[in-house]
């Protein structure tokens, strides 16, 4: 079974600006804003959890995060190879998150919606990459193919003012790492 991407991945990681390939060939799971097991939570920050398959090669992309922003603050083990990584949110965009977790994305300003990328290059099933517009850009555009997709999917017409993708899920946020050791 596969982890379903939080919606603290899809809106808030790429906040952090993080070399998209850096996170992925470094294990990079999924992002959450809390972990259940720490008794004392970050606040204005989320977790990033990653099982790296080379230390080594994780070590000097964590040096790197630590030399190229000053939004890590922690990092910390979990048994069977499972790291976790916590980055301060960017005051600046205390809005567009609150905006985020109230499902208004479309509602989210131009600042913040610029630190996403309209197009996205994607590996094909014969291996070759094509440009791909990209699920936040879709989203926060409440893009045709999206809504259509929806409508079919739910069989029913959205209106103008309705938003495009899932409200925000407090529960779905939390990084459990017992339940996830079962997924992965």
């Amino acid at each position: 079974m596969e982890l379903k991407r939080t919606l603290t991945s899809i809106f808030f990681v790429p906040t952090l600006q993080i070399n998209r390939e850096g996170l992925y060939t470094n294990g990079y799971l999924n992002g959450y804003m809390t972990d259940s097991r720490r008794e004392v939570q970050y606040e204005n920050c989320i977790y990033l959890l990653f099982k790296p398959k080379n230390l080594e090669k994780f070590k000097d992309f964590l040096d790197n995060e630590y030399l190229r922003t000053k939004q890590v603050i922690d990092d910390y083990d979990y048994e069977d190879g499972f790291i976790v990584v916590v980055y301060q949110l960017d005051p600046k965009f205390k809005n567009d998150y609150k905006l985020i977790k109230q499902g208004k994305y479309s509602q989210t300003s131009p600042d913040f919606q610029n630190l996403f990328p309209a197009k996205l290059k994607v590996t094909t099933k014969e291996k070759t990459f094509k440009d791909e517009v990209s699920l936040q850009y879709r989203i926060f555009n409440k893009t045709v193919d999206l809504k259509e997709y929806w409508e079919s999917k739910l069989a029913v017409d959205f209106k103008e003012d309705m938003e495009v993708w899932n409200i925000w899920d407090d529960e779905k946020e939390v990084l459990e790492i017992d339940k996830i050791k079962e997924t992965v």
